[in-house]
């Protein structure tokens, strides 16, 4: 029984790790945009890039479903031009975990950059350091704790994302069942030793996940 945990452990934290990663690169570029860049259609922008936060993960996964199915837009250009499939794949979960966290780390990275004072920025560009070097030097370094409190928060979320993931990946042993589907599979089943398991081993993850984020959250406000 050890083996199978084990295996959709490590599963779970490289989806969940994957799609952390890529939020971290998507949701901090877009946080960035959208607290220095002044446009029509901002406020509009931020609303639809905050959704997935508030709509329910089964209807995110449906969406998922439409776009990335052999018949969907997406789904079926990769098919065509790639031969990639990603429904039923983790790499699957991976997207649908990335879709559903993407808010956790973009809005706390807005609002950290908007905590930037850019007459910093300004100095920095007056000294002839360039946009890339700007954002590298000045900007992320003061808005690093409030994105990584963000990311933290993301990667928790997406370790025991269910919803999107099983309509996405559905709920294939070692390939695409990650701990929050495992559970479920072993609650159906009357499995009841196996579940305990799970749900002790990810409440204890969730735990450790949630006290980083208190440290870096208490660092910050010694620091302020």
């Amino acid at each position: 029984m050890t083996e199978p945990i084990f295996i959709t452990l490590y599963l779970s934290l490289k989806v969940a790790g994957l799609a952390t990663l890529l939020n971290i690169i998507v949701g901090t570029a877009a946080g960035f945009a959208l607290a220095r860049l002044k446009f029509w259609g901002r406020d509009f922008l931020d609303t639809v890039l905050t959704l997935p936060m508030v709509m329910p993960p089964t209807v995110l996964g449906y969406y998922l479903l439409v776009l990335l199915g052999r018949k969907g837009p997406l789904g079926s250009w990769l098919q065509e031009h790639f031969g990639i499939t990603l429904i039923f794949t983790w790499q699957g979960a991976v997207i649908a975990a990335m879709v559903v966290t993407f808010p956790l780390i973009f809005k706390p990275a807005r609002a950290a950059f908007e905590n930037v004072n850019p007459q910093l920025e300004q100095a920095a560009r007056s000294l002839g350091l360039g946009a890339a070097a700007v954002f590298f030097r000045v900007s992320l370094p003061l808005a690093w704790r409030g994105i990584l409190a963000g990311v933290l928060l993301a990667f928790a979320r997406a370790l025991g994302e269910f919803g999107a993931t099983l309509m996405v990946a559905g709920s294939i042993p070692n390939e695409t069942q990650t701990l929050s589907i495992a559970v479920y599979e072993a609650v159906q089943a009357g499995n009841d030793s196996l579940a305990n398991s799970l749900v002790l081993l990810i409440s204890v993850v969730c735990v450790v996940i949630l006290l980083a984020i208190g440290r870096v959250a208490g660092g910050k406000e010694r620091k302020a």
